[in-house]
Order: structure tokens, then sequence, then C-alpha cells
């Protein structure tokens, strides 16, 4: 059976390539043993431990799933987005708060939070020039989706009427927004509250990495080992 396989960010640097063919022998491999092969090919092994495993765009937790022939699977590394505005956006566009915010709004809605994420100029103490982020597009959307229906269930008893979230990917400089995060409820502090989670869940889960530049060159910042949601990945539309 033959599996593709795709690498972003500080996992393409470690290997040279960002997609390559995995061929095994048999009708059955297994999450685990998958995921032990790629351990022993040289400039991934370190790097395993912290990487989560996506299967056709979806994030898989049991090591004991099977593989398929033809399978795409993601090597995801530690984390570090004219018409109707749609709720969930993976763009290298300039993004528009108010678009958003307008995608959230609803008669109902005595509240709205809007969360931007800014480039600043230094990031652990030093300087910082410009940043590009890196996204595995078709599944971070989905994920955005999942991150919004898993925050909404989570405040399903305090009128949080809808969520939105957009994110920029390729360069950026200094006072750009990369993050979107828009929550419309009937209160302000259930608003706040779940722009906060939503904006942590994004962090935690959504396939997107930043490169920073500065004036010593440029490196990957570090980020957080993926926690999935037990949510479903929504349909592809």
């Amino acid at each position: 059976m033959q599996i593709t396989v795709r690498l972003f960010a500080v996992l393409r640097d470690a290997a040279g390539v960002d997609c390559f063919t995995e061929r095994f022998e048999g009708d059955i491999v297994t999450v685990e043993a998958f995921r032990a092969r790629l351990a022993e090919r040289e400039g991934l092994g370190p790097h395993m431990p912290r990487v989560a495993l996506a299967v056709n765009e979806e994030y898989v937790i049991d090591p004991g799933t099977v593989l398929r022939d033809g399978d795409t699977v993601a090597l995801i590394p530690p984390i570090s987005g004219g018409g109707v505005t749609p709720r969930f956006l993976v763009t290298s566009e300039v993004l528009d708060a108010h678009a958003i915010r307008e995608a959230v709004m609803t008669p109902a809605s005595g509240a709205c939070v809007v969360f931007e994420g800014v480039v600043r100029d230094h990031h652990e103490g030093r300087a910082v020039e410009r940043l590009e982020y890196e996204a595995y597009e078709g599944m971070a959307l989905r994920q955005l989706e999942v991150v919004a229906d898993e925050v909404t269930e989570e405040y399903r008893d305090r009128e949080v009427h809808a969520i939105a979230i957009h994110h920029r990917v390729g360069p950026l400089v200094v006072g750009e927004t990369s993050l979107v995060v828009a929550v419309s409820a009937a209160h302000r502090r259930d608003a706040f509250e779940a722009a906060l989670r939503a904006v942590d869940r994004v962090k935690e889960t959504v396939p997107v990495w930043k490169r920073e530049w500065g004036p010593d060159g440029s490196h990957w910042q570090d980020g957080v080992v993926p926690s999935p949601s037990t949510h479903s990945t929504p349909p592809s539309a």
C-alpha cells in the first residue's frame, strides 16, 4: 500500500521535502506503525514525539486507526485565517475586522467581542521585523469550524449566538493583523469569555505556523503540541 506524507514548517526544513510517498507491504498499517516507521527516517525522528497526525485533513488520536491505500497523512508539528463574508476563512488577503463582526451579529445579540491578533516588533527578547505564516490550508479551514462548534457547545447555556474566525497566511509586517475572532452573545461576559476560549483553541488545534524574521535571520517560533477537539470535523462543502 502507498501513503502520501505531507510536511510543514520545521518538519519540511528538517526533511528537505514537503511531500513524499511511503510504501508498506500488506493491506493493514496502523497509525502507530506508521508513526514508528517515520521515527526512523532521517531528520524526522527527533520531532515525532511532539507531532500530531492528520489523515485526509482530520486529526487522528487513536494509534490503532488503520490507514488505507491512497490516504494522505499530514505531520502536524507544534502550532504556533465581494459577497457575504464567510464565518471561517484562511487567506493571504488583509483581514477585515468590521466584516467579520457583521457576519456574527444577530438581532438578539447584546454584545460582540472582536479580537485581533497583531504582529508586534519583539518576541521573547528578540527584535522582530516581520512574520511569515504557513498553514495546512484545507485542514486549517475545517479546524476553524471545529473550534467554533466546540466553543459554542461549551457555552450552550450562555446564549452565545455565533463565532467567526479568519486567519491570515503569508508574509506580514509589524502592525498587521494575523487573526480575527468575533463572538456575538446576549451578554458581554459570555462574549468575552467565549472569545478568549476560541482564541486559545485556535492556537492549540489549527495547523498554522510562524516563521519569525529579525536582524539575525529567521527561525520557526516554538509552539504547542496539537490538542485536537473531540468534536467531529464538519464535512466539506
